[in-house]
């Protein structure tokens, strides 16, 4: 799949003492010109799907696979092919295997949940449908809740001549505010996990602020709903017969239980470690990792495949993103060891921005840098960006600056709903109701969505939470 990539890797090894220790990497020494690969995939993943879609679907792997060796042979070649296996064992070991797995775990058991039925697209149906779908998020996953729950929603809806709002709002809630509460929930959260944040660290300090947007979001949208439906009436026949409303897949709702359990167990459980290249790996988090193999075949062995038909699931979905991620850990290696070096290092104009004259860290501007570069590139790289720049220590990010690391959590998770391209589920939404009928808004059209209600939003939650 990474054919260019091995080959990177296979000259690292052919270039590596038998002996060599990993180097770590001293952020304070390396230049600008480190960063431009990182930038570059972030460009590219936002990019070429608008200007060049044909492209992008057959060749991104290859695109990302570029960008990683551009890190990796430069690294190798200049920094010592040691440096680079340690650097490319760290990040692969204890960051990018688990999660990609749990994005799998996560994929396939809500691909396997499948809501039968239809009931009628009301005001207060629609939404109380948005709002399971935005609990759900924190549990399944965005992604997950986006594919359980947007087809009920659509069918709800298909005779109603104004819904396209209905599914905006869904990007809103269910793609990406709802899965604020747990590393389950959305990956920046899962990767700041995997650095040392608590599991349920995210449920506690982010609460206040992720159910003020949820219930001001909610209220909006059953005003502008309850108008439309008023206005409107019933004007075609309901093109989906009345069916009462079935769950099945529900092996699959235990499967998510046991994707906490594994969680939580790595968290709390020391099953002693191993040295891998230079890495070390806990056996507890290995143990995790296996789990949610495990679980991915007993989903798919259990759940009826006429699910996951009528869910429309495939592979491709993770299959990209599992390529796409590989080269974002890849690039994304020198510049977190930049933003460790702090004031020390290029990114200094950066630390003084996201900095009061006091030396304090801004949160409002940790939440808006954070979210703003989330809402057009990758949230979960952004996310890392600056969690290193608030200084990368998950206790101190946890307690003495716990506002700090709530308003970096809240701009990723949040501000991925800001356009089509800011998370994963947002585009996949977008194609399905598409293919379903609806008429979606233009890439430009969506940002005035958002603009007009996300942003006063964003900016209410500045002024009650992040001003300190």
């Amino acid at each position: 799949m990474y054919r260019a990539l091995g080959l990177a890797l296979g000259a690292i090894l052919l270039l590596m003492p038998e002996a060599a220790s990993a180097a770590e990497l001293d952020g304070r020494t390396l230049g600008f010109a480190w960063a431009l690969p990182f930038a570059g995939i972030l460009l590219s993943i936002a990019l070429f799907p608008l200007v060049a879609p044909h492209v992008w679907e057959h060749h991104h792997g290859k695109i990302a696979a570029l960008w990683g060796v551009l890190v990796l042979l430069p690294m190798a070649l200049i920094l010592g092919p040691s440096t680079a296996l340690g650097a490319l064992a760290h990040t692969a070991l204890l960051e990018y295997i688990p999660f990609i797995l749990l994005l799998l775990a996560l994929f396939t058991v809500a691909g396997g949940i499948l809501v039968r039925g239809n009931i009628h697209g009301a005001p207060v149906t629609n939404t109380v449908l948005l709002a399971i779908g935005t609990v759900l998020a924190s549990f399944i996953g965005t992604t997950g809740a986006s594919m359980v729950m947007i087809r009920p929603v659509m069918r709800a809806n298909d005779d109603r001549r104004h819904n396209v709002h209905v599914i905006v709002f869904f990007i809103f809630l269910v793609s990406n505010i709802g899965g604020s509460l747990t590393p389950l929930g959305d990956p920046p959260l899962f990767l700041g996990f995997l650095r040392g944040v608590d599991f349920f660290w995210t449920t506690t300090h982010l609460l206040p602020e992720t159910l003020f947007a949820s219930v001001l979001l909610l209220a909006v949208f059953f005003a502008f709903d309850a108008y439309l439906y008023r206005k409107e009436g019933r004007i075609k026949p309901d093109p989906t017969p009345d069916k009462p409303v079935r769950i099945t897949g529900g092996i699959n709702f235990l499967l998510i239980f046991v994707i906490i359990g594994a969680i939580l167990m790595s968290a709390t459980v020391d099953l002693g470690r191993v040295t891998v290249l230079g890495t070390e790996v806990e056996l507890a988090n290995a143990l995790r990792d296996a789990i949610m193999v495990g679980v991915t075949i007993v989903s798919l062995a259990l759940t009826p495949k006429e699910n996951r038909e009528e869910n429309g699931f495939n592979w491709g979905p993770i299959e990209e993103v599992a390529k796409l991620f590989a080269g974002i850990f890849i690039t994304i290696i020198p510049v977190l060891a930049m933003l460790k070096a702090g004031s020390e290092g290029v990114f200094a104009p950066l630390v003084a921005l996201v900095s009061n004259p006091d030396g304090s860290p801004n949160n409002a501007a940790y939440f808006w840098l954070t979210g703003g570069l989330s809402s057009f590139l990758d949230n979960a790289p952004t996310y890392l960006v600056f969690f290193e720049l608030a200084g990368g220590d998950p206790q101190h990010l946890m307690t003495d600056m716990a506002l700090t690391l709530a308003a970096v959590s809240a701009g990723a998770v949040f501000m991925g709903a800001n356009s089509y391209i800011g998370n994963a589920p947002n585009f996949m939404v977008y194609a399905i109701a598409r293919q379903g009928g609806v008429k979606m808004p233009s890439f430009f059209g969506y940002l005035v969505w958002s603009g007009l209600i996300l942003l006063p939003t964003f900016l209410l939650l500045t002024l009650l939470f992040f001003r300190g």
